[in-house]
């Protein structure tokens, strides 16, 4: 450990420095073995048939060249390579800056210090970090969550005008993280701490996902039918809200509001009419009860004749009734009420609304403030692959419809910050949400959308999604299967610095890619308003005082048999 200036250099540390100069060149590698892995393959044979005390004074390292430096700047790559007798050198205080420096300043962001010196700044080329997607790769506990917020911080804290950061949020973990430079939409948002509410109009899904949502299976035949009871509804729609749009070209899947509660009245009240005369329309019986589609309460007939007599069953009647009482299930229960009661999205009986699906993703992707977040801790989990997928879809079709405008991606790039990945991104799944962030993933450069997969577990995660992510950041790492998936992602020359993850401090990862010039281990800053876990403090809850009572009990009851939540957020 030579000392050169005062400061204490290491030899031979994995993902240690080394440099070769040739000539006016000086070529950089990085150290990626040492000891007994690092014995050439003939040694070790030879090593065998002969007296280990030949070679006990040697000692070995290997290191992957990654780039050269020509006067004061250095370039990834190199053009030549050294040869045997090359002398090789330490590098010093005064060549990592080198190294580090020369980041244009506008188009860099600085995210913590390089590990083997404090004093240099760890920077990251905000363009490549975008546009050729990231992933941020790291165990519970190793400050994958803060490393997130840093990100944010330090694009925010670069002042961009009109910069576009989307942050999809299972958990609601950055609710707290930069306040004043982000709009946070939430179901039962706390409105006054700065929540906004947060709605999925259910016309917006297609119509695979909304009809997934409800419970019970369709026939072909019937699904079908609901398929174009759908495009008919939505026909009427467009002429009711003025929509531009040629007829034909309305299919299931468009988004255009209608009223799913008018639907099924319409459908429900045609399953249960009976007749006074066999296949005779006009003799229908008179309504018992009066139904109502705004209540979502049904028209009651006179029953049918136990005996095959009059009054006689609808014929014509598609046996729907079961799956008719689903979709009205899902429509009373207020845990789907962003969905199917999403306020001024909500269209009257009519189809007509007050807001259209533009003014939605105007207040998403408009905002002043740098990130918009959105939180989904509160939506129903068997159906949070089909509603984030579906946000994804909206966004990046939203986008590639509107790439050559002033707020297309093109024109006004966008970065998906999607969070928890694995949870609703599954390896071998064709789910909406996997085939679209696919879809972002191999052509989301081209249209101005950039993508950063945050993960614990890249083994569950699609790999032909983690293969498009240009930048790495690699944190703590303990599950060795997740690790070869890391090391699938490395340049081959590199693969053995994954071997350093399980030893890496808490908030200490390797950024290797695109976005760096070269691989590098970054002690991450700590934010002083770190992302918090969704968990609850259960030493802090169990220490209050006990305020449970039968009466709240009974509240839970009647909250559960209804299907409500109590709201005490104003």
């Amino acid at each position: 450990m030579p000392v050169i200036n005062g400061i204490v250099y290491r030899i031979g540390q994995i993902g240690s420095f080394l440099k070769v100069p040739l000539g006016y060149a000086n070529i950089y590698g990085i150290v990626t073995q040492i000891g007994a892995s690092a014995i050439p393959e003939k040694l070790r044979i030879d090593e065998a048939l002969m007296d280990f005390s030949q070679i006990k004074n040697r000692q070995f390292l290997t290191i992957a060249l990654i780039g050269e430096q020509m006067g004061r700047k250095f370039s990834r790559g190199v053009s030549q390579s050294p040869t045997t007798g090359d002398k090789v050198h330490l590098v010093t205080i005064e060549d990592l800056n080198v190294i580090y420096g020369g980041y244009n300043e506008l188009n860099s962001i600085d995210v913590g210090n390089i590990s083997i010196s404090e004093s240099l700044s760890a920077k990251i080329d905000l363009n490549k970090l975008v546009s050729r997607h990231c992933a941020i790769l790291g165990s519970t506990g190793s400050g994958k969550s803060n490393a997130v917020g840093v990100l944010l911080k330090s694009i925010a804290d670069k002042g961009f005008k009109s910069s576009r950061i989307l942050v999809i949020d299972p958990h609601g973990e950055y609710n707290s993280v930069l306040k004043d430079q982000s709009t946070v939409y939430k179901i039962r948002a706390d409105v006054a701490n700065g929540e906004r509410e947060l709605y999925v109009p259910y016309w917006a899904l297609p119509f695979n996902e909304l009809m997934s949502i409800f419970s019970g299976n369709l026939t072909d035949q019937n699904r079908e039918f609901f398929r174009t009871k759908i495009v008919e509804y939505k026909i009427k729609s467009a002429k009711e809200n003025n929509i531009q749009i040629e007829e034909e070209l309305i299919t299931q899947d468009t988004p255009i509001p209608f009223s799913i509660k008018q639907l099924w009245f319409e459908l429900d009240d045609f399953e249960r009419q009976t007749f006074r005369e066999r296949a005779r329309p006009e003799t229908i019986t008179d309504k018992q009860q009066e139904g109502n589609a705004e209540k979502l309460t049904s028209n009651i007939y006179q029953p049918a004749a136990a005996g095959g007599g009059s009054p006689f069953l609808n014929n014509q009647a598609k046996g729907i009734l079961g799956f008719l009482d689903s979709i009205r299930l899902k429509l009373k229960d207020s845990t789907y009420g962003f969905l199917f009661a999403p306020d001024k999205y909500s269209p009257n009986l009519t189809g007509k609304v007050d807001c259209d699906l533009g003014d939605l993703l105007f207040e998403w992707l408009g905002s002043e403030k740098p990130i918009t977040i959105l939180d989904l801790s509160g939506i129903p989990q068997e159906v949070m692959v089909s509603i984030s997928g579906t946000l994804l879809k909206i966004i990046y079709d939203a986008l590639f419809w509107g790439q050559d405008l002033p707020n297309g991606g093109k024109q006004q790039p966008l970065f998906i910050i999607l969070e928890e990945a694995h949870n609703y991104l599954k390896a071998g799944e064709h789910s909406i949400s996997s085939k679209t962030v696919q879809s972002i993933a191999k052509e989301g450069r081209k249209y101005g959308v950039g993508l950063a997969l945050v993960t614990q577990r890249p083994s569950e995660l699609d790999e032909t999604v983690l293969s498009q992510c240009g930048t790495i950041i690699a944190l703590r790492m303990n599950n060795s299967k997740d690790r070869s998936y890391i090391r699938a992602a490395m340049q081959d020359e590199l693969q053995t610095m994954v071997d350093l993850l399980p030893s890496l401090r808490t908030g200490e990862g390797i950024i290797s890619g695109e976005g760096v010039r070269i691989p590098s281990r970054v002690q991450f800053y700590k934010l002083a308003d770190a992302p918090k876990g969704a968990d609850p403090n259960v030493s802090e809850q169990w220490s209050k005082e006990n305020s449970s009572t039968i009466e709240t009990y009974n509240i839970l009851l009647n909250n559960w048999r209804n299907q409500k939540l109590n709201n005490n957020k104003k």
